[in-house]
């Protein structure tokens, strides 16, 4: 089930379920997980690209490890908040896998996620090494959080 917006979202949720962050890229999808309270948003891993097929069972795994209750992928719009073909592309992402799953799937806007995740790597003094190998992840921790932020002042 694909929500539009983030209430939508926040309303299709199982109770007490983590939810499971996604920063989808050209050749990697940087994961991020909460914690079953959804205070907290824990970068998890980046996975190499390949196919859809492939990509798509790494994600069910670890939902299903997990028990997750809910995906969200940072949607990467425009500065000027218009949708561009990386936007389509991640709602095409969105509706192949959600012919996989029944959970909720929602959208954040993820702009500057991936400039906020290299700000915190450059001020933890991390080697630009370690920086490219955590930088989806970390930035997938961004956008999850700012999900987990919106929706505790729903309430």
């Amino acid at each position: 089930m694909i929500c539009e917006d983030i209430e939508d979202f926040a309303a299709a949720l199982a109770p007490m379920t983590a939810l499971a962050g996604l920063d989808l890229g050209d050749r990697t999808i940087g994961v991020a997980v909460s914690d079953s309270f959804r205070q907290v948003a824990t970068p998890l891993e980046t996975i190499r690209r390949k196919k859809f097929g492939v990509d798509s069972a790494r994600l069910l795994e670890i939902v299903r490890d997990r028990s997750l209750g809910g995906i969200i992928l940072g949607l990467p719009r425009n500065m000027d908040g218009s949708e561009g073909p990386r936007c389509q592309s991640t709602r095409a992402f969105a509706r192949n896998l959600s012919r996989l799953t029944e959970l909720p799937i929602g959208f954040w806007d993820e702009r500057l996620s991936t400039v906020a995740a290299e700000r915190a790597l450059l001020e933890a003094d991390t080697s630009r090494k370690r920086r490219a190998e955590v930088i989806d992840h970390v930035a997938a921790g961004y956008i999850l959080q700012g999900v987990l932020d919106r929706m505790r002042h729903m309430q």
